[in-house]
């Protein structure tokens, strides 16, 4: 059996959020997502500007003992994009394949512009940290993705043995440049076109 996540935090990357210019809109949704995804406790949004307050919030978190830390925003292609470069100075190892799902998936669910996004995925001592986009939608396309492999994925970073994942994996051509590529299946599969089977 997976342990259960006990303990999540949501982290907002915005400039402007962070300065009281708008209202933080897709913090709130990820923050939803992860409770409804197992997490027992979740802490957040913590709204903070890009760059090095993203890596401080990040260090905390993971001395604070989070079982996971999502964060939404500062993966594109501007200059103040940073949360990506921010993140990998907090990680110890990586995980490729998490945030390849997430570009594929936002891809296949009419999204070209998801291609586009540098977010990555990663361990920092027992800490998962995960980039999102900055968009309400971007935030449940990826959450659809990473839901169903959250508790697999806390119980593999505090060393539990490896089993069957019971969630269906379908390969799927996509279309133009994409070719071929895997997805899982949440119980929310992104919309408006489902990359995948929910079938067993």
């Amino acid at each position: 059996m997976d342990q259960a996540v006990s303990r999540a935090l949501a982290v907002t990357v915005s400039n402007r959020a962070a300065a009281g210019v708008y209202r933080d809109t897709s913090g709130p949704v990820l923050a939803d997502l992860l409770r409804s995804a197992g997490c027992a406790v979740v802490d957040g949004p913590r709204v903070v500007p890009d760059g090095e307050p993203v890596e401080a919030v990040l260090r905390e978190a993971v001395a604070a003992g989070y079982d996971v830390v999502v964060t939404t925003g500062g993966t594109g292609l501007t200059p103040g994009d940073l949360t990506p470069e921010m993140t990998r100075r907090v990680l110890d190892r990586e995980i490729p394949g998490i945030a390849e799902a997430l570009r594929s998936a936002g891809a296949a669910a009419g999204v070209p512009a998801a291609i586009l996004s540098r977010g990555i995925a990663g361990v920092a001592g027992t800490t998962l940290i995960v980039n999102l986009p900055g968009s309400a939608g971007g935030v449940r396309d990826g959450m659809a993705v990473l839901a169903p492999v959250l508790a697999h994925a806390v119980a593999q970073i505090n060393g539990g043995d490896h089993h069957r994942l019971p969630i269906a994996w379908r390969r799927r051509r996509s279309r133009g440049m994409m070719g071929w590529w895997v997805a899982c299946v949440a119980g929310r599969p992104p919309s408006p076109s489902p990359p995948c089977s929910a079938s067993r």
